[in-house]
């Protein structure tokens, strides 16, 4: 087990028992028990019943959560003619096509999202082993491979993330900063938890929603009760 330090474990006596909550009342411990000298990350992770090797019950999507993360987002476009006036009218922060493919090949990351049109893909795909691991490659299914590319680059600077189940079946997702206070980030989790439980795939069996768990970057994990979900979530 990893040691942990005094103020961790203050945190962790702040919580109490390791009782499932509301969550609300999930946030509020969450929150108080901070204790970084910046502005912490908060971060909800759900573990589904979905066995994500098999594609019917593959769960991969995005939202736009409606206090934003907290942080400003570096949105890169991959358009030309038209599409790439639209996108800088937008707040793209960087826009082109091939000269942008032969920049990444040689290194450059400083970006956080990118758009691309349909039209571009075969440009993209060129730099798919390069975006993939990353989690920058656009995806139809976000919304990230569009020729709406306006409304793609608005929404991910305004807060939309994306997400996808991983191998062990947990879905992992940043949901604002500590000091959005607990009504915000309530909002927030209560947009993202709506969105899951819609995106059930019909192939999963039994229980659906197996465990969620909220936490700010340093500190411990507070359980929130998944029978209390949806009521929250509507």
């Amino acid at each position: 087990m990893p040691k942990r330090g005094k103020k961790y474990k203050d945190a962790r006596q702040k919580i109490g028992p390791a009782a499932s909550l509301g969550v609300p009342e999930a946030v509020q411990k969450a929150v108080e028990s901070s204790f970084a000298k910046f502005d912490e990350t908060v971060d909800v992770a759900v573990r589904l019943g979905v066995d994500p090797r098999h594609a019917d019950q593959m769960v991969r999507g995005s939202v736009v959560l409606p206090n934003g993360i907290g942080k400003s987002v570096r949105v890169l476009v991959f358009a030309k003619g038209e599409k790439e006036k639209e996108a800088q009218e937008a707040g793209a922060d960087y826009i082109g096509n091939d000269e942008l493919v032969e920049k990444i090949k040689g290194g450059w990351f400083d970006f956080d999202k990118v758009v691309a049109t349909p039209d571009m893909m075969g440009a993209v795909g060129k730099i798919g082993k390069i975006l993939g691991p990353r989690g920058l490659m656009p995806n139809a299914k976000t919304g990230t491979v569009t020729f709406d590319v306006a409304r793609a680059v608005k929404e991910l600077k305004a807060g939309k993330i994306e997400f996808r189940v991983e191998k062990a079946g947990i879905v992992h997702v940043p949901v604002g900063k500590v000091s959005f206070g607990v009504e915000k980030l309530v909002q927030n989790i209560s947009a993202f938890l709506e969105t899951i439980l819609r995106m059930k795939p019909s192939a999963s069996k039994g229980t659906y929603l197996k465990g969620i768990a909220i936490s700010t970057t340093m500190g411990p994990g507070v359980k929130i009760d998944t029978a209390m979900v949806k009521d929250v979530a509507k």
